[in-house]
């Protein structure tokens, strides 16, 4: 891993963000306000476990409050957590200082504890099958709010959160500064501590960015949400290929495998009568394996099928096609696994939630209006 300079710190509302803060910044801050450096110390384990200033016992009174009235509040709040019967899977609607909501999800394994966190107030990326996207982005998450996730459901579910998947709400290579503190803060040992090989990021292929972060070689998973074989299917579904085409795209790929030396996963959502015919599945196997030919990369296809939002007109194939999908990519020398869909009594799929509650809302306001 390379030594990195990391952008300044966020202020929120003019205030400093605490929460975003590594302990050497806070060691900064501390100075000066006059108090001694170690006292950083003791304050980012605590701030990492969601402890507020006013319960800091081990700071004096006059800290706690100065502290309590120079720094903000970004720790996300349970607006609503709906609990799957079917697996366990726990489905957050976070509320952000500003009002602002998000999604995470909590996901149970034998192995420990995943959560899918989200890395924007909506998106920009338009991606057709998306709910997320859907009213366009509102703005960056904070790396505070990335990281309050993750302090958040721990809190809430009194468990250890043991691996992280940025796939939720946003593109994560588009709040890149962010996301990239975000890393450091989660991933140091006096704080969460989760390791960077328990971390995924997925990215819709944001090609410059993707440069960017094979330079940080950060031994965090790199997921490529592909979704086609071909530059006419990809560009008809996600706008962002008409920018980063597939050849831009694997090039980078190859070069963040160069770099890094870590297997790269490319998603596939399989849509019914749009992408994932037994042709299409022999397009994406000869796709890959011309990117990828002499690379000596490890190619892996994670199966999706399609989450069904309103609107978008995409539904879901049955059990055989995406079987048959998989056996197509096999037979070509293309290890391929199917997701297991958790939580889907809960529309565990990101957006969904914050969607129906932005609808609740509006609804009640328009009543409302009306009475």
């Amino acid at each position: 891993m390379k030594e990195m300079t990391l952008p300044p710190p966020p202020r929120v509302d003019g205030k400093t963000d605490a929460l975003s803060l590594l302990p050497e910044e806070l060691a900064e801050l501390l100075m000066s306000l006059g108090q001694p450096k170690y006292r950083a110390k003791q304050i980012f384990p605590l701030l990492s476990r969601g402890l507020p200033f006013s319960e800091m016992s081990n700071l004096p009174k006059d800290l706690r409050r100065t502290l309590e009235k120079s720094c903000a509040d970004t720790l996300p709040r349970v607006e609503k957590k709906l609990v799957s019967a079917i697996d366990g899977t726990v489905k957050y609607l976070f509320r952000l200082h500003d009002g602002a909501c998000i999604e995470s999800v909590l996901m149970r394994y034998e192995h420990g504890n995943s959560l899918c966190i989200s890395s924007q107030v909506g998106c920009r990326m338009g991606c057709r099958f998306c709910a997320s996207t859907i009213g366009g982005k509102v703005r960056d998450l904070y790396p505070s709010e990335l990281l309050g996730q993750v302090i958040a459901a721990r809190l809430d579910c009194g468990e250890r959160v043991s691996n992280i998947v940025m796939m939720g709400i946003g593109e994560p290579l588009d709040n890149f500064d962010n996301v990239v503190r975000f890393l450091h803060l989660v991933n140091h040992e006096d704080g969460v501590c989760i390791g960077y090989r328990h971390i995924s990021l997925s990215t819709c292929g944001l090609v410059p960015r993707i440069y960017d972060l094979a330079g940080l070689d950060l031994p965090i998973t790199l997921s490529i949400s592909l979704h086609a074989p071909t530059d006419e299917q990809r560009s008809s579904i996600m706008p962002i290929n008409r920018r980063y085409p597939l050849a831009e795209l694997f090039a980078a790929c190859r070069d963040y495998y160069a770099t890094t030396g870590r297997r790269i996963s490319f998603e596939y959502t399989l849509i019914s009568g749009k992408n994932d015919s037994v042709s299409d599945a022999a397009a994406l196997a000869d796709c890959l394996t011309r990117a990828f030919r002499g690379t000596g990369a490890p190619l892996h296809v994670n199966l999706i099928r399609v989450n069904e939002v309103d609107g978008s007109g995409f539904s879901r194939g049955d059990r055989e096609s995406v079987n048959a999908f998989a056996e197509a990519l096999g037979k070509r020398g293309i290890v391929a696994t199917v997701r297991r869909r958790l939580g889907a009594d809960v529309n565990a799929a990101c957006g969904q939630l914050r969607r129906a509650t932005a609808a609740e809302q509006t609804g009640k306001t328009e009543s409302e209006g009306k009475a």
